[in-house]
């Protein structure tokens, strides 16, 4: 049988704590984040970024963007980004990448996910990119980004996931909880960043209970696809009119 994981006994987050966390690790966290996906997290983003069906002038949040990466991959001729984070250091490290190119640069904006500095019904999609597991309380951020987003708008999640199929399941675990803190420390110096890491995914809901977190903010048309063999899954909803 698959190896049961407990999902319900996270402590509560402590904001501040995550921020300064993130601040400690910024100057390596881009290197850390190839490395140990394999540079699969830059496959991953142009996913989701191709996920969704945004007409011309239409606005983006990119919220959780940390330092940029997803918000880039979203650029496009004619569409307008706001990208979102609560870590000044790490939405310091994106203003080199929004620079580069002719398109509509992003917009950085330091702000909290669970109070946005946004008017109601401002965008046409949010997109969030491994950085829901990391806010204080998930319900209050859904609800925010039910409210920023206009009726139908498109939210697009990207977030770990465990394997249901071993013996990948298996391996992946072992990966999460010892080699990929091992390899986390030795590189950003960081004691605790790339522990946390793995209990901030253990302890998110997965498939089926983050759809249902969805829904229950209203959102409609909810749904999920696994990708790389299950390790992440690229969740969908729309805000209901």
């Amino acid at each position: 049988m698959p190896e049961a994981i407990t999902l319900s006994s996270a402590p509560p987050k402590d904001a501040a704590r995550i921020r300064a966390m993130f601040g400690r690790v910024a100057p390596r966290y881009d290197l850390l984040n190839h490395l140990l996906s394999v540079s699969l997290d830059r496959v991953w983003r142009r996913k989701l970024a191709r996920s969704l069906r945004l007409a011309r002038g239409s606005r983006v949040l990119d919220l959780c963007c940390g330092t940029g990466d997803q918000a880039e991959a979203l650029r496009g001729a004619e569409i307008e980004i706001v990208a979102v984070d609560f870590c000044l250091p790490m939405l310091a490290l994106s203003r080199p990448k929004f620079g580069r190119g002719s398109s509509p640069k992003p917009r950085p904006l330091q702000a909290d996910a669970l109070a946005l500095p946004l008017p109601d019904a401002a965008f046409e999609a949010v997109t969030v990119s491994f950085g829901l597991r990391n806010v204080a309380d998930l319900d209050v951020a859904l609800a925010e980004i039910a409210r920023v987003l206009k009726p139908a708008g498109e939210i697009a999640v990207l977030e770990f996931a465990i394997p249901a199929w071993q013996p990948l399941r298996s391996l992946y675990l072992f990966y999460f909880r010892r080699l990929l803190p091992w390899v986390g420390r030795r590189v950003s110096r960081d004691a605790s960043a790339y522990s946390y890491l793995p209990s901030s995914v253990l302890n998110f809901p997965q498939r089926e209970g983050f759809t249902a977190r969805l829904s229950a903010k209203g959102f409609e048309a909810t749904g999920f696809r696994s990708l790389s063999g299950g390790i992440l899954c690229l969740y969908r909803g729309r805000k209901g009119s």
